[in-house]
């Protein structure tokens, strides 16, 4: 009897230090994606003489999770941070976006130096990473507040999005004959809103949830499709 016991108490010790070990992996796992995210922060926050230069772009591509991926690997852009813009309602939640009855879009603010990137390949950046002929939403994600939009702040920036709608539409016609749903429009007021602070770099501190919704919603896949091959 007792050396059952003893041995129930050993597996027992055994197990709850296994469960220790993993909840620490874990922690130092989330860690260290947040360590990254702020490092990458870090990296590019400006020096206030330089960042009087920097310019800002708008664009709503359907889930804010997947549009700042490929502007944060793009030299010249100094942040992306998520959010929503083009609604009336004031200081709008996740909630009041995702229920439709804001009239604000998700959307991607991406500070950016002009004399490294120019605002012209921004745009070519943002027509490959949506589905420009669909005006439902984008994907698996549904509704108003998915659609697709470039939210203009200058009027140089109103005539380089009108010039690539007319290009990308020329080019998507060799594949269908359905119209760019893509909106342009002014930024304006109430203006941009920054997201909650859990879906800002939400791709590096939840990485494996991140790559599951995107493949599970099918968005690489329409892409691929989309615009695979096409210049």
């Amino acid at each position: 009897m007792k050396l059952r016991q003893k041995l129930f108490w050993g597996l027992l010790l055994a197990f709850g230090a296994s469960l220790l070990g993993y909840a620490a992996n874990n922690a130092e796992s989330s860690r260290v994606q947040a360590s990254a995210a702020e490092t990458r922060w870090v990296e590019k926050t400006p020096s206030l003489e330089t960042a009087a230069n920097y310019r800002t772009a708008v664009f709503a591509g359907g889930c804010f999770w997947c549009m700042e991926p490929p502007y944060d690997k793009l030299t010249g852009v100094i942040s992306t941070i998520s959010g929503y813009a083009g609604g009336h309602v004031l200081a709008p939640t996740y909630r009041d976006v995702t229920g439709g009855r804001s009239g604000h879009l998700e959307v991607v603010q991406i500070t950016y130096d002009p004399a490294q990137v120019s605002y012209e390949t921004l745009l070519e950046v943002f027509w490959r990473n949506v589905d420009p002929l669909d005006g439902g939403g984008q994907f698996c994600d549904r509704g108003q507040s998915y659609a697709t939009a470039i939210f203009t702040q200058t009027e140089r920036q109103r005539k380089l999005a009108e010039a690539s709608k007319t290009k990308i539409a020329a080019t998507l016609s060799e594949v269908s004959d359905r119209p760019i749903a893509t909106d342009i429009r002014p930024l304006n007021s109430p203006g941009f809103y920054s997201a909650e602070d859990y879906h800002q770099d939400y791709y590096l501190k939840n990485p494996l949830r991140y790559k599951f919704y995107r493949k599970s919603c099918g968005r690489d896949s329409r892409l691929e499709a989309l615009w695979g091959g096409r210049s």
